[in-house]
């Protein structure tokens, strides 16, 4: 018997740690690790120990003959990667962080954000001794895109919450939520008040397609409508029309594949999950029974993840398409020995998809590849989008897509692009608006010049860009905090004329509907006790006001 790591990893590498036979790969010190799909467990190493079981916070590592249904592949997955990149049994060396002493400390630190990267490097933090944290957010609830932007059919991804509030229940953490730094404080209060600023505000932005009729009526970004469903209070009362058969989804990584399912999931089915109560309303009136997902590339520079793809293949009446032209060329790659496991396994599931007998199932999810958008159609909203065939060519920086006259019309009353996401500036901190991150040297803020900013750093999407995974932000954070701690022992950093009780009382002075770690509980409470009523995880509150009313309960 081994141990399996499945679909749901969320490269946290908790498990990593906890392996005493150190048999999970690829490691954070390894380079490989930053674009894994999954992490894998060595069958012909593991001892069997159940170490990394209760290490996942998602839940994503089972016995080899426990494996769920429609999980059993991913023993094969596991030991596909380590049959690719052979276990050096060599274990490294762990070293203990450097600590902040009692002599020292307490390090004081805001950390704008309560997302993953945010909650990561509050928990480096915690790990390094004397410190105090203060977690802002300017809505009432935390937890950023694990709250919002996680899809509501994959609810062990959201697990990692609860490691985060196990965490901060401590006195050394305190929540400030509805507040918006930049508008409620500034920068520098934060920094009157603390030794260090850490900004982990993500990428709430979206790219764009730069197409004509992109803002017409029908047309959205993959942002939004993931927003709607996931109940963020600033999305809770848009409207999306799904009164046609089609919804194109422009894009092909995995938020596209997420609203892919979402669209065409049995309604019943997400009934059971934490899904906004105004989307589920909305999707039982559904009439879209295709969904067209469209890749400017070829099949092989796909963005998805090869778990995600495979999990489209256990979807209940739909018919996952790919044109079998798509699939031109692949196997010459997958008789290469030393073709990428995940690479492998993406286009595997392509040919095997695409030989499928199509079921005449009631729903279907359609691929089409080498294909860019030209403009959004119609008159006062969307009715259909139009695309060009590309031509793939190869270049000394790699290959790419290049437009051809061949095009078509789609008919479509909603489209969705999925393009990617982008950072938003901060007051008063640098921004280069080129690539959306707020320039960093290891996590180290610097200015257009490249001069570093004493006491302000930054973590997560927001530092390197969207990529990754939520479990990514885990080593980001290690290394911004490094950084910090560094900077700090060595006298760097300057002492705030404030301490945090001064800071609290002008944070009560200025935001009256101020919600503290007393008040999330009281709305995370009702909303479980909600979602009991009905045998989901939770019912959230939707809007800012329900929100509110909740926590000023006593």
């Amino acid at each position: 018997m081994a141990y399996v790591i499945t679909q749901r990893c969320c490269n946290d590498a908790s498990c990593v740690a906890e392996c005493p036979v150190d048999c999970i790969r690829p490691r954070p010190d390894e380079p490989g690790f930053a674009s894994a799909e999954l992490l894998h467990i060595d069958p012909d190493t593991c001892i069997d120990c159940g170490a990394c079981v209760e290490a996942c916070p998602v839940e994503a590592i089972h016995a080899e003959e426990d494996l769920p249904p429609g999980l059993e592949r991913y023993a094969d997955i596991n030991a596909a990667y380590f049959r690719q990149h052979p276990l050096d049994l060599g274990i490294t060396p762990v070293t203990s962080p450097v600590r902040v002493s009692r002599e020292q400390g307490p390090l004081r630190v805001a950390v704008v954000g309560t997302g993953p990267a945010a909650c990561y490097a509050a928990e480096h933090l915690l790990g390094r001794g004397e410190v105090e944290i203060e977690m802002f957010d300017r809505l009432p609830a935390p937890w950023g895109l694990a709250r919002y932007g996680v899809a509501p059919d994959h609810s062990e991804t959201r697990g990692v919450t609860t490691m985060f509030a196990s965490a901060f229940k401590r006195d050394a953490v305190r929540f400030h939520l509805n507040v918006e730094v930049g508008r409620d404080i500034s920068h520098q209060e934060l920094l009157g008040h603390a030794h260090a600023v850490i900004y982990a505000v993500g990428a709430s932005g979206d790219r764009r397609l730069n197409i004509p009729g992109e803002d017409l009526p029908g047309s959205h970004s993959a942002t939004e409508f993931v927003a709607w469903y996931n109940g963020h209070p600033d999305y809770a009362d848009r409207r999306f029309d799904l009164s046609g058969e089609r919804a194109v989804i422009v894009g092909n990584g995995n938020v596209a594949l997420d609203i892919a399912r979402v669209l065409t999931a049995d309604p019943d089915a997400l009934a059971g999950t934490d899904i906004a109560d105004h989307a589920l309303d909305a999707l039982r009136e559904s009439a879209i029974r295709e969904v067209v997902l469209v890749g400017r590339r070829g099949l092989t520079h796909a963005a998805y993840t090869g778990p995600e793809f495979l999990a489209l293949g256990r979807l209940p009446d739909v018919d996952v398409v790919i044109d079998p032209a798509d699939l031109d060329g692949i196997d010459a790659i997958l008789a290469d020995p030393a073709t990428d496991p995940a690479v492998r396994l993406k286009l595997t599931l392509a040919q095997e998809y695409s030989q499928r007998p199509n079921r005449g199932a009631n729903k279907r999810i359609v691929f089409r590849f080498r294909s860019s958008p030209q403009e959004v159609l119609g008159e006062d909203r969307a009715e259909a989008i139009r695309l060009c065939r590309n031509e793939i060519r190869d270049t000394p920086d790699g290959s790419v897509a290049v437009p051809t006259s061949d095009t078509s019309d789609l008919e479509s009353g909603l489209v969705l692009r999925a393009v990617g996401y982008r950072g938003a500036p901060m007051p008063d901190v640098p921004f280069d608006p080129a690539t959306g991150v707020i320039p960093n040297d290891a996590g180290r803020v610097v200015d257009s010049t490249g001069a570093e900013q004493p006491g302000v750093y930054v973590t997560g999407w927001i530092k390197r860009g969207p990529r990754g995974v939520i479990g990514t932000n885990r080593g980001d954070a290690g290394e911004t905090v490094s950084a910090l701690v560094d900077d700090f022992r060595a006298g760097r950093l300057a002492t705030p004329a404030g301490d945090r009780e001064e800071l609290l009382t002008l944070l009560e002075q200025r935001c009256p509907d101020l919600v503290d770690r007393d008040g999330w509980n009281l709305i995370d409470s009702a909303e479980r006790a909600n979602g009991a009523q009905s045998g989901r995880p939770r019912v959230k509150f939707t809007r800012a006001a329900q929100l509110l009313a909740v926590a000023r309960r006593t």
